[in-house]
């Protein structure tokens, strides 16, 4: 077609437009349902940026579809305490939860398996693994059971260690400990001398100061700095070992999941993805700010020692034999994680690993202030 062919057909296309006789809206427009759902979240609102990742969900589905696949984000407590909210989803009370799987730990140590498992992980690990390792075939396979369907949506990189009340220099200051940590990092910790203990948010600052725990486990930076730990435990310890690369999950009941058409289960799909992605990436820029502001505030900053983080590595290895004899299924995602692991730990001591340690050298020698500045 030459030019002006194009550009005549064109004219009459844009006539009979304005002559209000424009296409009618595409017939899987038209085709889509409205659903209104409701979603459990595990958090508090005060925990914006990983309460913000159910908003963030609902935003998103929101704006792609016009309005007609909604979700209403309720947080902990709201409808159901922020434990039980995987629960909500699996019997019917929401259509979804926002929640970390290791919650569920206690019904079934396999839960654990979908958000984080001591010494596994880093979060970009982690995302490679789901999205092209089979992790999040292998997590729904185990869900099945109980009437869920998952996509990850969210992750707080490696969190930190925990704030304490006195040093820990080695690993006989472990003996005795009485920290706020749970489900399978309280059982690794165990096997060090530590003593779990489960102590509900709200509760833990005072705790740490009446010195009724010594310890306690939290997020990382941005989220902990709301907290004001370092004033009455201002020993802040990492890593935390526990949580390489923890997935926030979305849950899904799996009978409401199937009787979405399969644009939304796309849909539904990539804005679980983008949210996973976005998380991560708020918590990067948000956290080295807080630790500085935390460290200016009285916090301490202190590394495990090599003995701590070696004995841990053990205590881990020790508690993966002893849950794979008890549950085939926790043994069965567990074992499907080591081979990309291994190759991971790899890959990882070549370019990434120089890259990162060159720039962090240059950063301590101060070569990386804006101007050039030293």
């Amino acid at each position: 077609m030459d030019r002006r062919s194009f550009l005549a057909r064109a004219s009459v296309g844009g006539a009979a437009a304005a002559a209000g006789t424009a296409l009618a809206a595409p017939a899987i427009a038209q085709e889509s349902p409205s659903i209104n759902w409701r979603m459990a979240s595990s958090f508090p609102k005060s925990l914006d940026t990983i309460y913000g990742g159910g908003d963030e969900l609902s935003k998103r589905l929101n704006e792609a579809t016009d309005g007609k696949f909604k979700i209403q984000v309720f947080a902990a407590g709201e409808i159901v305490p922020g434990l039980d909210s995987i629960n909500a989803a699996t019997d019917g009370t929401v259509e979804s939860a926002h929640s970390v799987g290791y919650y569920n730990w206690g019904k079934d140590p396999a839960f654990a398996c979908g958000a984080d498992l001591p010494f596994t992980f880093s979060a970009r690990a982690k995302a490679a693994y789901n999205y092209h390792g089979g992790g999040i075939e292998n997590y729904n396979e185990f869900l099945e059971q109980y009437s869920l369907v998952s996509f990850p949506g969210g992750n707080t990189g490696v969190q930190m260690g925990g704030w304490y009340r006195k040093e820990i220099k080695t690993l006989e200051d472990m003996k005795g400990l009485k920290m706020r940590i749970a489900g399978l990092a309280g059982r690794v910790v165990e096997k060090l001398g530590v003593v779990p203990q489960q102590v509900a948010g709200g509760d833990v600052y005072p705790a740490l100061e009446k010195g009724t725990i010594d310890a306690a486990e939290w997020v990382g930076p941005y989220d902990d700095g709301k907290l004001g730990f370092q004033k009455v435990a201002p020993y802040y310890y990492y890593p935390g070992f526990w949580e390489g690369g923890p997935t926030v999950s979305f849950f899904f009941n799996k009978a409401k999941f199937e009787e979405l058409p399969e644009n939304y289960k796309s849909l539904l799909r990539t804005c679980c993805q983008a949210v996973d992605q976005n998380m991560l990436a708020e918590y990067d820029i948000k956290n080295p700010t807080a630790l500085r502001e935390l460290v200016g505030s009285g916090a301490q900053l202190r590394p495990f020692s090599e003995e701590i983080m070696a004995a841990a590595f053990e205590a881990s290895n020790e508690v993966y034999a002893e849950l794979s004899e008890e549950n085939e299924w926790f043994k069965k995602q567990y074992e499907a994680m080591l081979p990309f692991r291994d190759e991971w730990y790899l890959y990882a001591q070549t370019a990434e690993y120089n890259f990162d340690t060159f720039m962090m050298v240059q950063q301590r020698n101060g070569k990386l202030k804006p101007g050039g500045e030293q």
